[in-house]
């Protein structure tokens, strides 16, 4: 049963955190199956260079599409709070901003990722035998990137109303989508990375069908065509917000490029392709703890608007508590398991051969991230757009970029898998800071008093 904005403010947290991080954990899951297969398809149907043709591609799609993302995460804080705070004709003149937004942006950047295909390519580390099946998949996937940066922004406007169970269904149907016509296209067909990136693309446009019938059928936010014209004091608030999580694409992209620079310069083609298969296993292992932080954003950020500040703390400690003990289980599961997952994606052995311990490695930390994911997630919410955006880029921006950069001079690839569980340690204590700190102020009395 879905949750209505009102019962943000009222139900049980620990029932609302169930009820609004499960469908989100569906969700995520199901996006994480779909990439997860894919690059299984991929590797074992056309060979281990497509994978790491898509670990190139990839990010470059996700930079765009997070235009989409980031401004449903930063439009929905304001539209949670707005909600909370009984000002429905705000949240709906934020919706339509929102909309527009999105869809600008995305068309400008898809426009120039168009003409400048090969310069984009080659400085997210198309090199060597990787470029030719890059460029194959590319193209389609580009053109389709605007209807999945609306899919990504509608999403999260859909669980700012607390309706998780179709922002659920949303995640899931492309996922089926995409894993048909993978069959069809690559197995049966023949079309290679053509079809793998076809069956993508498709995928992505019925996402926004689905999303388009949710918001014209389901939708509390009854749009009219007045609420279509920019509000620049909204705008501008809705920027402040999105740009935290821009600015984590931004830098996970970043990131990207100097991982599949450094990995191909030390370890050559395979190394790629190594980390294409952590990258998924990444999304795919860690999608309940994601999904909890998603569940946690409109219950904190509703609470917040309406004040009600002891709701508040008990869904950053509960969150963290239920967070915590899923990602230990995961971390257990990875160290026992990593070798056997990794035969599923391709035969090839020397990825086989590296991947297991690289693995491992990435995962080291992840008992504690919870912290980090929850505590970047209430700043967020509450519409602290400064400390959200430094808690952010701590892990990737200020820690993880610099230790690539430097370990491997000294260790080679070993250097590279071992910068993750540092850079996690080292965000995540700071993250404890600030929200220690925080809890300890702002959120210490019911009602601010």
């Amino acid at each position: 049963m879905a949750v209505s904005s009102e019962e943000l403010g009222s139900k049980d947290i620990k029932k609302l955190l169930v009820q609004q991080a499960v469908p989100s954990s569906i969700g995520i899951l199901f996006m994480s199956v779909n990439i997860l297969v894919d690059t299984i398809f991929v590797g074992q149907w056309i060979g281990s260079l497509a994978i790491a043709a898509v670990t190139v591609v990839l990010p470059i799609t996700f930079l765009i599409s997070s235009l989409g993302m980031a401004i449903g995460v930063g439009g929905g804080s304001v539209l949670s709070r707005a909600l909370g705070s009984n000002n429905k004709e705000k949240a709906l003149f934020t919706f339509a901003n929102q909309i527009m937004m999105t869809f600008l942006l995305a068309s400008v950047f898809v426009i120039f990722g168009i003409f400048f295909s090969d310069e984009m390519l080659a400085l997210f580390g198309a090199k060597g035998n990787i470029v030719a099946p890059a460029k194959e998949f590319f193209l389609p996937i580009i053109i389709s990137v605007p209807f999945l940066a609306l899919c990504m922004m509608g999403n999260n406007v859909i669980r700012a109303e607390g309706k998780a169970k179709f922002a659920m269904f949303a995640m899931i149907i492309p996922a089926f989508v995409n894993i048909f016509l993978d069959i069809i296209f690559i197995k049966i067909m023949n079309m290679g990375m053509l079809g793998a990136a076809l069956a993508t693309a498709i995928s992505y446009f019925t996402c926004f069908l689905f999303v388009l019938w949710f918001f014209v059928y389901k939708s509390e936010l009854r749009l009219e065509l007045r609420h279509f014209k920019f509000q620049f004091p909204l705008v501008k608030e809705i920027t402040e917000l999105s740009f935290v999580t821009f600015s984590r694409q931004g830098v996970v992209s970043i990131l990207s490029i100097i991982l599949n620079h450094t990995l191909y310069v030390h370890g050559g083609e395979h190394s790629v392709a190594v980390y294409g298969i952590i990258s998924r296993m990444l999304m795919f292992a860690l999608f309940p703890i994601l999904g909890i932080t998603q569940g946690f954003l409109p219950i904190a950020g509703y609470n917040y608007g309406a004040k009600n500040y002891d709701r508040v703390k008990q869904s950053v400690i509960i969150s963290i508590q239920y967070a915590a003990l899923l990602a230990t289980v995961i971390f257990v599961v990875i160290l026992v398991l990593a070798k056997p997952i990794v035969t599923v994606f391709t035969n090839d052995t020397k990825v086989i051969a590296e991947t297991p311990n690289a693995l491992r490695w990435v995962f080291a930390a992840s008992p504690i991230i919870a912290i980090q994911l929850i505590g970047a997630a209430y700043f967020q919410a509450a519409g602290k757009a400064k400390k959200a955006l430094f808690l952010t880029l701590t892990k990737q921006g200020f820690f993880l970029i610099p230790l690539v950069l430097i370990l491997p001079n000294f260790f080679g690839i070993f250097g590279v898998w071992v910068a993750f569980p540092i850079a996690d340690i080292l965000s995540t204590i700071i993250t404890a800071y600030f929200l220690k700190k925080e809890m300890n102020t702002v959120l210490i009395h019911q009602n601010g008093l």
